[in-house]
């Protein structure tokens, strides 16, 4: 009781606006009393509102009052002091709202500092002290403060649950396990525990082990940042020396065309010069000749006129005019003629590839590939209509279904000179280059070979067979049979006969697949590599009358 007495006493000793022991207590005019500085600075704010008010009960005075030390309240605080009073708790030992309070603590209650989960009660730092002390509380189980100790409580017999029914996973009191729980795996919580201890120190090394497993990823996915920075500056860099070495050509040519044609222009008006004045020259001596003419004829003597006549009218010889050819506005026409053409082909070669250059950038793959599709209305998302490129057609191969179909016939089809054109082999090419993920299927007739190849596979001799080098991959569909082959190396292929090949690739994963489509789809040969050009479909043949069209797939 005298404890309480002191924490009474210390609160109405305190000042209300630092919560703390007066310091040189002065009272105003409303009997509130405050420290001296506290006031002070209190009023000083509302200084400019000429009014002073109390904090406690808001009367106001005006003028502001004189503050004189009350010395009666300073000894009497001094005094309290000597008495133990300075020993009680800061107010921030107290607990709030949010607080555990102690649970043994009078009027204003303490911070908790720890529960008992056998008491099932919290205690401030004093109170907790026989839980050290006495022996009668040595095998307390003290925790962190905690408000929910009376969840530890069975509501049903108001007993501390120190048991686990495992049948209905839940915390039970002893009777329980006699009474609604009886028959059931129960066990003690501390032998729960012990083993569920046991499953979370798994649980957290496997977190711990994904944790690493993740912080691993997260460097490579950096080092996949710095290549792909470090790969796209370089692929400026070159692009831009690239389109800057196009430049200096186009430049260099411009100046050279120029040039040239600037001295023609020199060499053909110097020419023209030369004649003009010739001309110019015998028109004046012809003026002065018809002059002579003139004045002979108005001679009167005749003997003299018949005299003179010979040397006077005697010409000299006329300019060659065979050399002169008017072709107005049409000098240099063919010049302009000749960069027409030279801008147009420029113009289609762009436009072509710079489809192809825009597609190479938009397909690259930054991140781990698209898992493969699994069934055919997912390998569908991805077709491409295919068409062949008849200048790569071998002179014996007739295409048809506009550019679909490839026939291999006896008679030599009417094809122009072109230097794509397979001339060893009895191949053709598709128009489009492929990128990124593809899918198509093939139609067959006859033993064929369904393949993908660079765009500059050799065209003649052995190294232009598809699946006889390094620039092209091939599946040889015989009667009975697969074989796939690439760099002259064969491999048998087992799987379903079908007139029908699928075929998908995944270029920037290096993925190229080979299925028989039936009713099914079967996986034939899958080949993981990395491709380094854009590649072309191809088709190739061994028999007269076997035929291959790519299909139109929905």
């Amino acid at each position: 009781m005298a404890q309480k007495g002191v924490q009474l006493d210390r609160e109405k000793f305190c000042c209300s606006i630092c919560l703390d022991l007066l310091k040189d207590p002065v009272a105003i005019p409303c009997g509130h009393s405050y420290c001296m500085n506290c006031i002070k600075s209190f009023w000083d704010v509302e200084d400019e509102k000429k009014i002073h008010s109390c904090p406690q009960c808001r009367q106001t005075f005006t003028p502001r009052p004189v503050l004189l030390k009350n010395t009666m309240l300073a000894d009497l605080v001094e005094e309290l002091k000597k008495t133990g009073l300075e020993a009680a708790p800061a107010d921030h030992c107290y607990a709030g709202p949010e607080d555990v309070a102690c649970d043994v603590c009078t009027g204003r209650k303490l911070k908790a500092l720890k529960s008992c989960l056998i008491c099932l009660a919290s205690y401030c730092e004093k109170h907790l002290q026989p839980h050290f002390e006495s022996p009668t509380f040595k095998k307390h189980k003290l925790v962190e403060p905690s408000k929910k100790l009376q969840e530890n409580i069975c509501s049903r017999h108001d007993e501390v649950m120190k048991m686990f029914c495992r049948t209905d996973q839940q915390s039970i009191c002893y009777l329980c396990s006699v009474d609604e729980h009886k028959g059931h795996d129960t066990v003690s919580a501390a032998a729960e525990r012990t083993e569920r201890q046991r499953e979370l120190k798994v649980s957290r090394q496997n977190i711990q082990q994904r944790i690493q497993d993740r912080q691993k990823d997260v460097k490579v996915l950096q080092q996949e940042v710095e290549a792909i920075n470090g790969s796209a500056d370089k692929a400026v860099e070159d692009s831009e020396k690239i389109f800057t070495e196009l430049i200096r050509l186009m430049e260099k040519r411009r100046s050279d065309v120029k040039r040239q044609l600037r001295s023609q222009q020199d060499t053909e008006v110097s020419r023209v010069k030369e004649l003009q004045e010739k001309l110019e020259q015998e028109i004046t001596e012809l003026k002065r000749k018809d002059a002579e003419l003139k004045q002979l004829s108005h001679t009167e003597d005749h003997t003299q006129f018949l005299h003179n006549y010979p040397s006077v009218s005697a010409l000299s010889e006329s300019t060659d005019l065979s050399s002169i050819k008017i072709r107005p506005l049409r000098y240099f026409e063919d010049v302009t003629a000749a960069v027409s053409e030279v801008r147009d082909k420029l113009q289609d070669v762009l436009t072509e590839t710079w489809t192809n250059i825009l597609k190479t950038v938009t397909d690259v793959d930054v991140l781990l590939p698209e898992p493969e599709p699994k069934t055919r209305a997912d390998f569908l998302k991805y077709s491409r209509e295919i068409t062949l490129d008849p200048n790569t057609a071998n002179t014996q191969l007739l295409l048809s279904e506009g550019n679909r179909k490839a026939t291999f016939m006896e008679e030599q089809q009417s094809y122009s000179r072109h230097p794509d054109r397979f001339t060893t082999c009895y191949q053709v090419l598709s128009r489009e280059s492929l990128t990124g993920r593809c899918y198509w299927e093939v139609e067959r007739r006859g033993r064929v070979d369904v393949a993908v190849a660079y765009k500059n596979i050799s065209r003649a001799g052995s190294e232009s067979v598809f699946g006889r080098n390094d620039k092209s991959w091939a599946l040889d569909c015989r009667y009975d049979s697969y074989n796939f082959c690439y760099n002259k190396v064969q491999t048998p292929v087992s799987g379903p006969r079908s007139s029908r090949v699928g075929v998908y690739l995944d270029h920037s994963a290096g993925i190229l697949s080979l299925y028989s489509i039936s009713e099914t789809m079967t996986l034939l040969h899958r080949v993981q590599t990395k491709f380094t050009q854009p590649l072309c479909a191809g088709l190739g043949f061994y028999y007269y009358g076997s035929s291959a069209e790519f299909c139109k797939v929905k």
